[in-house]
């Protein structure tokens, strides 16, 4: 049956760009032990990684969901028992999730749920986002999902804090393959196709998100059967393709239309490692190139190949290293400096890194348990989509006017403050996979100011020199162009 769900709201026009809303990860756990307990932060604010420590309520395990506003500054997490606001405390009417048995055991640590939630901000109203979230409704049986909710947080309640207006509200009543949440942006680069699997079956659940409200299920049977197990499935950067992997039925690797939700020309490949344990995937930021992680081993796919599944190539075995448990390979995430995190299969304080992953061949530099981490994470990463995927340009259904594709669009700079007050301003941008340059003139036309950006990067803060009042021109340039114009007081 298909269900459709209305909901109101007060309209207020979205940014057309995200920013920096995925640019601050959490991970950590048991913050009251003390080091090297605790949260750690990865910060991608100005396109390079920075990781610091900071105690805080809310302990991860793999169910990781975190959103920033267009600054990159915490909005609220959840870990799929509560959700905490920016300021390290549970928001308002925040507690209580994903109601069953398995949340209550795992009151104190977080739902151990790989992409048990996922955040996406409404298509309507910028200051509403949606929470998707699930539990394990038959923990002590066949570790199954029964139901998909929705929760409904309102950034302009509680002082800019948060509330939850809307919670636990049953989206889909079913035999669901615990987590596994996911989506991808519609042709129209506006709406979202929600993506969730049935258990023991090939059929996969859709939804669209409109400003209407959400609409589906949409039903579809393609690969292979699913069932609980530890893995990933993800949409490629362009939303061209899908890719669902996890230990016990492999992977499946599908094209994905993203005017119809439809998914098609599967591939499937045996993994045949018998490895186990679990693992993950992430596709390469030009799309091309696909990474699997399971649990001791990194294989990669070249996706322009005739024969994807005969490109499968190895391009890491774990080393063996401890810290103080196996570094194994898990969960995995393309991030905004345009590397490729992978997350480990064990309570430790080390985390992967692929470098280059737009490379083919050991050129894409796998580095093991590179990143030292302040905390100790247990199989956490976080669970971002692609929120900046504009339109398909030339698509039917690319039918809104002003969204469109990255590689087309124009691009928009912002300066804050402005007027600018003293030397501190934070300039916000589109993302762009290439290096840029901000250059700024006064109104005689002289050049003060050059800054070189870091490619993926969507903010940056910035010192100014000294300048006299004023008015002044700040010039984007590079994967785009923009100017803004600001005043110096």
């Amino acid at each position: 049956m298909k269900i459709k769900v209305i909901i109101l709201f007060s309209f207020i026009s979205l940014n057309l760009f995200s920013q920096g809303i995925d640019n601050l990860w959490l991970m950590g756990y048991q913050s009251w032990a003390g080091r090297p307990y605790g949260g750690t932060n990865f910060e991608f604010t100005g396109g390079v990684l920075d990781t610091s420590y900071q105690g805080r309520i809310m302990n991860f395990d793999a169910t990781n969901g975190v959103i920033c506003d267009k600054s990159g500054h915490l909005l609220f997490s959840s870990n799929g028992i509560f959700i905490a606001n920016a300021f390290n405390d549970t928001m308002l009417n925040g507690n209580g999730l994903n109601p069953g048995v398995y949340t209550s055991i795992s009151d104190s640590d977080g739902l151990n749920i790989p992409q048990g939630n996922l955040v996406l901000r409404s298509p309507y109203d910028s200051t509403k986002y949606y929470l998707f979230h699930e539990t394990d409704d038959d923990y002590s049986n066949t570790d199954v999902s029964f139901y998909l909710y929705y929760t409904i947080i309102d950034m302009t309640k509680d002082s800019g804090r948060g509330e939850i207006i809307q919670k636990n509200v049953v989206l889909l009543n079913d035999s669901i393959v615990p987590g596994f949440i996911t989506a991808c942006k519609h042709a129209n680069g506006r709406d979202w196709w929600l993506v969730n699997h049935q258990f023991n079956t090939n059929k996969y659940f859709k939804y669209l998100i409109t400003p209407n409200g959400i609409q589906g299920p949409f039903i579809q049977n393609i690969g292979s059967i699913r069932d609980i197990d530890f893995g990933q499935v993800v949409f490629s950067p362009d939303g061209s393709k899908a890719a669902f992997y996890e230990p016990t039925n492999d992977l499946d690797l599908m094209d994905f239309d993203r005017c119809t939700g439809s998914f098609s020309n599967l591939i499937h490949v045996d993994i045949n490692d018998s490895a186990g344990g679990g693992g993950g995937g992430a596709f390469s930021p030009d799309s091309k190139v696909l990474y699997v992680s399971s649990h001791r081993y990194v294989y990669q796919f070249d996706l322009t190949s005739s024969d994807i599944s005969a490109s499968k190539l190895t391009v890491a075995i774990y080393d063996g290293y401890i810290s103080p448990y196996p570094t194994t390979f898990g969960l995995a995430q393309l991030a905004p400096d345009g590397k490729i995190y992978i997350a480990c299969l064990n309570g430790t304080q080390n985390i992967h890194v692929i470098n280059y992953p737009d490379s083919l061949g050991l050129g894409c530099d796998v580095c093991q348990h590179c990143i030292t981490l302040p905390t100790f994470n247990a199989f956490t990463i976080a669970n971002h989509p692609n929120y900046f995927l504009g339109a398909e340009h030339g698509s039917l259904c690319d039918s809104l006017e002003g969204v469109q594709n990255y590689s087309v669009q124009s691009s928009t700079l912002d300066i804050f403050p402005n007027p600018v007050i003293n030397d501190e301003v934070t300039f916000m941008y589109n993302v762009s996979p290439e290096p840029g340059i901000i250059s700024i003139y006064s109104v005689e036309g002289k050049e003060v100011a050059h800054y070189i950006l870091p490619q993926w990067s969507s903010v940056q803060h910035l010192k100014l020199p000294k300048l006299a009042g004023g008015i002044y021109m700040a010039f984007l340039s590079g994967g785009f162009s923009a100017n803004v114009k600001f005043v110096k007081e």
